[in-house]
């Protein structure tokens, strides 16, 4: 193989564009096709991008020399990285400008319920490592690894997954990959068959529901006209919300950080609540964070996918997606009873509350086409952020404390 400065050939980099390109066509492809009304979506992107990794990524690995191996686990880290930055400032804009009043009206509810949730969550992973200690040949740190990892994927939730491997060394980011790898698609899966199922258990009357859910209006800062926008698109703003993100990610605190993802999530929920700063619009187009939400999802599945295809095989364990059915489970059979016996949320409230703290877009997806109704997102927007930074810091704490 030809090498350009000690690396890759150029026909060796535009086959792993295109790597990427075609497991992006087989992954959505995949991810729309619909068994009675449950379909993968995007999680179709990373089953494809596992299996990729898992039956030519591998091999090919053992026919590359050190440094070809090095660049192309570099190349994925970059295709991952990128991904994640335009993943998590999207939905921190998205989600910034009912923050703070869903925040302000609905605390005890929307908010409490994503740290319940969330927190069962991750008492469920602290129950499972205990428990894998007399049942592994893993160590404590790869246990503690896999388990997060197992825990990112029942929650569905992109950035504790890219926290999680931030937190752990070099060398155990493929197990969090394979934990997450085993856990996503009963995740995904799990909270979208939930979101279904219990209204029609419940046999809900639909239009006495969503008479209920439009008590909760959704509260929104108005914006002066006239505002000097830096380009078309709302690039600008998005790239110095990511920029912002990135550097505050990096600060450390003795083991803590916020890291990429809790940076970039941040700074976009502070950007997107604001709006303007004076005169100057930083509020990107709709459009513009749509796309950029579902094309850093794209990518960082891809990436991340690929390098834990590699070693899903090797690690693969069936009792492992047992874990993930129990750690995707318990949180919402906590959360509903808790949203519906103490806190009298209505129904759509409720499941629109699970959704956001189960980090779950495709039951969102699920729910609105379930209710008829878009108004079952003001639920999700409220608790979402809560449920993501919650996952992204208990992650973190359980790989420093257990492992």
């Amino acid at each position: 193989m030809v090498l350009l400065g000690g690396y890759l050939s150029v026909k060796s980099i535009t086959f792993l564009m295109f790597a990427v390109f075609a497991i992006a066509v087989v992954g959505y492809s995949l991810g729309r096709i619909t068994i009675k009304g449950v379909s993968l979506g995007t999680a179709g992107v990373f089953i494809v991008a596992l299996l990729f990794g898992c039956f030519y990524y591998l091999p090919l690995q053992d026919q590359l020399m050190v440094n070809e191996a090095t660049f192309v686990s570099n190349a994925l880290k970059i295709v991952e990285n990128m991904g994640l930055i335009l993943f998590v400032t999207s939905v921190g804009f998205i989600a910034g400008p009912n923050f703070v009043g869903n925040i302000k009206k609905n605390f005890k509810s929307y908010v409490l319920l994503g740290l319940v949730i969330i927190l069962v969550g991750g008492l469920s992973c602290i129950g499972c490592i205990y428990y894998g200690r007399t049942n592994t040949d893993l160590t404590n740190p790869e246990l503690t690894a896999m388990m997060v990892g197992i825990l990112s994927g029942s929650l569905t939730s992109t950035p504790a997954f890219s926290a999680a491997k931030a937190t752990v060394t070099e060398e155990l980011e493929a197990l969090v990959s394979v934990g997450h790898g085993i856990a996503y698609l009963f995740g995904v899966v799990g909270v979208v068959l939930f979101v279904q199922l219990v209204p029609k258990l419940m046999k809900a009357d639909m239009a006495k529901e969503r008479e209920l859910l439009t008590a909760d209006t959704q509260h929104t800062r108005k914006m002066p006209e006239n505002l000097l926008k830096m380009d078309e698109f709302g690039f600008m703003p998005f790239a110095l919300s990511a920029v912002c993100g990135i550097l505050l990610g990096s600060i450390k605190i003795g083991n803590f950080s916020l890291t990429t993802t809790g940076g970039c999530l941040l700074m976009g929920l502070v950007f997107g609540h604001f709006g303007r700063f004076g005169k100057i619009s930083v509020t990107p187009e709709a459009g513009t964070l749509k796309v950029f939400r579902e094309l850093g999802l794209m990518l960082f599945l891809i990436g991340a996918g690929i390098s834990g295809g590699a070693k899903f095989v090797e690690y693969f364990n069936a009792v492992y997606f047992i874990y993930g059915i129990i750690m995707t489970v318990l949180p919402m059979i906590a959360g509903f009873f808790l949203a519906k016996k103490v806190m009298k949320l209505s129904l759509l409230n409720n499941l629109g509350s699970i959704t956001g703290g189960m980090t779950s877009t495709p039951a969102l997806g699920t729910l609105i086409g379930v209710s008829g109704t878009d108004d079952v997102a003001n639920a999700y927007a409220a608790t979402y952020p809560i449920a993501l930074i919650s996952v992204v810091i208990i992650s973190q704490l359980i790989i420093i404390w257990f492992s």
